[in-house]
């Protein structure tokens, strides 16, 4: 799979994390796009090198889907705990 479709797959990836785990988002939709693109990046590499499953050449593939799509929501976790204050109102 080329970077473009796995840019793509990072777009729909990040926006299947943001239906999964609704709620504000401090860097709102362009956060969230860039940490789906990140996370099928890191849900990638981290597939292939602990699981032992290798990227697939195909775009349609289910465990490539999955594994983006877990590390969208991982990335999305970790930058809600480290930055999810950050637009709650001050009084």
């Amino acid at each position: 799979m080329g970077i473009i479709a796995w840019i793509i797959l990072g777009l729909v990836a990040g926006a299947i994390a943001k239906a999964i785990l609704p709620g504000r988002d401090p860097g709102g939709l362009i956060g969230t796009t860039l940490i789906g693109v990140a996370g099928a990046f890191v849900g990638g590499w981290l597939s292939a090198k602990f699981f032992d499953r290798p990227i697939s050449k195909h775009f349609f593939d289910l465990p490539t889907w999955g594994a983006a799509i877990a590390g969208s929501l991982v990335l999305l976790v970790a930058y809600r705990i480290l930055f999810g204050n950050s637009r709650s109102s001050r009084n």
